[in-house]
């Protein structure tokens, strides 16, 4: 009986050793019925509730809808990684990578290159070449996602100058170098002239960018984003556009801080900010979530365009202060 017993056991044992090998294998995505999409971060984490967190949801999407039959990510953790994590999955047949922020455009294009049978998706990469006459720079399987970020900020910048008592607004950017950051700064006053306009109204812009560093610095200073909105402030500005990583994140949290409207920038930073969320009047918003999940339809039809797609521009609910915004 013992011995039976002994018997049982073992035949337990040994097949609790193979069930992991009868486990579901990941699916083959050199297989050409098997469509699979990568997402490789900018160094941060994916659920960053800012453009990492913003594409993988687009491409969690695809897989939702039965675009794609497998997705996966890779965190970036320094930057010195970008070309070893991209490879990883053009080595494992992948059908399309999206890279995620302007710092993977230049690793990305050498990726594009030495994977020619994917496509790539690259966040925020403005792909010049697509306008200039040298067919000898061309990328035919990079497609940057871009957005009207002018839009965008038009759109927070009409608000702004409706909603200002004082007639004073400010805008604290990181370097107008990089052509979204301009975009958003200029559109902010363009938003503001077309409200006074309409209603007879003088509205004070301040917009200042960060060009007195390196783009080291630039985005990662929210000391001088701070500084900067409480001179605004000071000066009477009663509303805080925040466009610049965490540059404008410190400018975002010292408005807040005084009482001031804040908003927020790329996605809604009502989540992301908790601190200033009280203050948050909105943020302009780059919809990146539909704007990854139609290039990664695009490319199964086989319709992804080379050189630069675009995306929509939006802004933000009211959230808390949805009472105090008039219709």
């Amino acid at each position: 009986m013992l011995k039976k017993l002994y018997l049982v056991l073992a035949f337990v044992m040994v097949a609790a050793l193979l069930l992991p090998a009868c486990a579901p294998a990941a699916p083959d995505c050199a297989d050409e019925e098997v469509f699979c999409v990568g997402l490789v971060t900018d160094v941060g984490k994916i659920d960053d509730k800012s453009f990492n967190q913003s594409a993988w949801e687009g491409v969690q999407k695809a897989k939702e809808e039965g675009v794609a039959n497998q997705v996966q990510y890779i965190e970036t953790v320094d930057s010195k990684d970008y070309d070893k994590n991209i490879s990883t999955f053009g080595d494992a047949g992948y059908d399309v990578i999206v890279t995620v922020g302007f710092g993977l455009g230049e690793a990305t294009n050498i990726a594009a290159a030495k994977f020619p049978d994917v496509d790539f998706i690259g966040v925020d990469q403005f792909q010049a070449w697509q306008y200039d006459d040298d067919a000898s720079n061309d990328i035919a399987n990079v497609a940057g996602l871009n957005f009207p970020e002018d839009n965008a900020g038009f759109l927070v910048g009409a608000l702004a100058a409706m909603m200002s008592e004082s007639h004073k607004i400010g805008s604290v950017c990181g370097t107008d170098a990089v052509p979204p950051v301009w975009r958003f700064g200029e559109g902010y006053k363009a938003g503001a002239a077309y409200i006074d306009a309409e209603m007879g109204t003088t509205t004070e812009v301040f917009v200042v960018y960060h060009n007195d560093v390196g783009f080291d610095k630039t985005f990662l200073d929210p000391e001088w984003g701070a500084a900067t909105a409480n001179s605004m402030i000071d000066q009477g500005a009663d509303v805080i556009f925040g466009a610049g990583g965490k540059t404008g994140n410190g400018a975002v949290t010292a408005a807040a801080q005084r009482g001031v409207y804040a908003v927020g920038v790329d996605t809604d930073q009502y989540y992301s900010l908790p601190e200033a969320a009280p203050r948050m009047l909105s943020s302009a918003m780059k919809l990146i979530t539909p704007g990854v999940l139609n290039g990664i339809k695009m490319s199964k039809e086989g319709t992804l365009p080379s050189g630069n797609y675009f995306g929509d521009a939006g802004y933000a609910p009211f959230h808390d202060l949805e009472n105090e915004v008039p219709a």
